[in-house]
């Protein structure tokens, strides 16, 4: 039995609750968080404890396996160090944090201590988008040259509106669309020029929409847009290779399709709908985390990528700020996998 102690009691780690609540391997031994009201409605209905801070929550709990960071990006650094540093495993929330100098010093820390940390970048355990890049690697649709994705809904309400705070959120393109740099990465590898374009800076806070282009070592242009400013959610991508194209619109009826051209008779052309399996993206990722725990397995995304998610997400920023293409550098990247790893 894994014991998991929850850190934070917004959205996400209501999320995060409801899944462990569904695993037979796992315990959820209390949640803290400051706010003891928003705790409490989470706490309450699955008779689980309540605690104000870390240090009270292992005072009186002496069987912790597991913290699980749910707090906003600001806080990440200070639970997962503290976590770390008491010898527990860490889940912790995307983006790992605001700066890649804490991102690193986090990752090295955890590696220090000899604990497993994993971020959760759920987006690799949605199965349309898993069922997505098993086509690519099956050369289904050849050479893949284009890459077109959207991630769009509601400006995202919390506790002091901390998403409102730029400093602290990192806006649309850090705390959302870092979603889609890592699955683009995960199928088509390194990135080598970021360049974007949003309505940061223009006193709309609440509101942002964001197009950013990427072009990747292996030739792969992905143009990857997010927005802020939709009412109702929704994703949404095209992959065109050589031989073919998939298409996925999470609110069509039929929402993965895999279009095959036929050389010899045009109008022939083969559709493969997928929907999602049973359990949730966020059970199938955090009960992914609990087996490598088990098992001392790697798991699906490890804080490197999520290291590399965030470098290609500040790229961008610093695109939007300058108005220039930024170039990653790549002469250090077998050096920061060693490192980080």
């Amino acid at each position: 039995m894994i014991h998991v102690l929850l850190i934070g009691a917004g959205t996400m780690g209501k999320v995060h609750a409801n899944a462990y609540q569904e695993m037979e391997n796992v315990k959820i031994v209390g949640i803290v968080d400051a706010q003891r009201n928003a705790a409490e409605l989470i706490a309450a209905p699955m008779g689980l404890p309540v605690y104000p801070t870390l240090e009270e929550a292992m005072d009186s709990e002496s069987s912790i396996d597991v913290v699980d960071v749910c707090v906003p990006t600001s806080l990440h650094k200070e639970f997962v160090i503290k976590a770390a540093n008491l010898g527990k495993h860490v889940i912790c929330e995307k983006p790992l944090s605001r700066s890649l100098d804490d991102a690193k010093e986090m990752i090295d820390c955890c590696n220090e201590k000899n604990v497993m940390l994993f971020v959760a970048h759920v987006v690799r355990f949605f199965p349309e988008y898993q069922k997505a890049r098993e086509v690519l690697e099956n050369g289904n649709i050849g050479k893949p040259g284009v890459v077109r994705t959207f991630r769009g809904g509601a400006f995202p309400l919390s506790v002091n509106d901390w998403y409102a705070d730029f400093q602290n959120s990192g806006g649309l393109v850090l705390d959302m669309i870092i979603h889609d740099f890592d699955y683009l990465r995960w199928c088509f590898g390194e990135v080598k020029r970021v360049y974007a374009k949003s309505l940061l800076g223009r006193g709309l806070a609440r509101l942002d929409h964001a197009v950013v282009t990427l072009r990747f070592e292996n030739g792969v242009i992905a143009h990857v847009e997010g927005s802020w400013a939709h009412e109702g959610f929704k994703t949404s991508f095209e992959i065109a290779g050589s031989k073919g194209i998939i298409e996925f619109d999470s609110l069509a009826e039929q929402p993965l399709i895999s279009v095959k051209r036929n050389v010899k008779e045009r109008a022939g052309e083969a559709q493969v709908p997928e929907s999602p399996l049973k359990n949730t993206p966020y059970f199938r990722q955090l009960n992914h985390f609990i087996h490598c725990i088990e098992t001392s397995e790697e798991p699906i995304v490890s804080s490197y990528d999520a290291y590399k998610a965030m470098e290609i997400a500040l790229a961008a920023l610093k695109s939007i700020e300058t108005g220039k293409v930024i170039t990653l550098n790549t002469a250090q990247k077998q050096e920061m996998r060693g490192s980080i790893q």
